[in-house]
Order: C-alpha cells, then structure tokens, then sequence
C-alpha cells in the first residue's frame, strides 16, 4: 500500500514536471508539487505536518511573487487536492495555518483561481 503511494507521488511529480512550462524565472507546477512532497502524509492522514513540508510551504509561498505565479501555485494545488488519492481536504485547508502562513485562497478543488491577484 505504501509503495502504491509513493508510486502515485513519483507519477504526480513526473507528470507535472512534463506538463510544466519553461518559463525562466516563473514557479512551475512541477516546483510546487516537488516542493510539496513532503506534505503527503499530513495531507492523507492528519497529524503534524513535517518540517521539511512546512519549509516546502514557505518556500512556494516566496517564490509566487506574480499575480501569474499565484494563479498558477493555486491552479497546481486545486488540481492536486483533486487528483492524489486519499487527500483529506481539511487536512489541506488546514495546512498553511499549521506551517504558520497564509494564503488568500481555499486549497480545494472548488477554489476559483481566475480570482487570484
């Protein structure tokens, strides 16, 4: 079972990596979901989310300094919180508070992210 979610990982990130555009200087998808890796179990089972998510929060946070990065870094979330299997959604939306930050946004399939500035 664990090896099928590592598998589901590996897939996700490749994936992303793949469909990410080359943009110099812009966060990607495949950056925020290799940032975010570390998130999974707290994303599936609850807990305490792990420090290197955390700092993987942080740092997507900082790198999405454009209103087309934002879009973008909620784009990848809205479509990951829907994709992963076993992501628990409150576990998501709750995850920028317990890693101390905060975004404008709802991490939730439902999100608009037409509406990001």
């Amino acid at each position: 079972m664990a090896s099928i979610r590592v598998t589901c990982v590996v897939l996700m990130v490749c994936m992303a990596l793949l469909s990410a555009p080359m943009v110099h200087g812009a966060i990607s998808c495949g950056t925020v979901t290799v940032s975010l890796a570390p998130c999974l179990a707290y994303l599936q089972r609850g807990g305490a989310p792990p420090l290197a998510c955390c700092q993987g929060v942080k740092n997507v946070l900082a790198g999405a300094r454009t209103p087309a990065d934002r879009k973008t870094v909620c784009t990848c979330l809205k479509t990951s919180a829907g994709q992963v299997p076993g992501i628990n959604l409150a576990n998501a939306g709750s995850l920028p508070s317990k890693c101390g930050v905060n975004i404008p946004y709802k991490i939730s399939p439902s999100t608009n992210c037409n509406t990001i500035n």
